[in-house]
């Protein structure tokens, strides 16, 4: 059985014109870039990192996972 996670990354631009972007379903998962683009690939590649270590830990169910980001 294949396990569908849909995580949700919110984006802003900081006052310093950095861009920060956040994936609210992972608490503490969020990175700062220089661009947009930036940001959201180093906050999805983060929470790729996270689950990787929950697997490691035993923490997640080790079934087949579909992973889909929206920004």
């Amino acid at each position: 059985m294949r396990r569908n996670m849909r995580f949700t990354v919110e984006i802003e631009q900081e006052t310093d014109r950095r861009w920060i972007a956040e994936v609210l379903e992972i608490p503490g998962a969020m990175k700062y870039g220089e661009t947009r683009k930036a940001a959201i690939a180093q906050a999805e590649a983060f929470a790729l990192c996270v689950l990787a270590e929950r697997i490691e830990k035993g923490e997640q169910v080790t079934a087949p996972i579909s992973i889909t980001f929206a920004a």
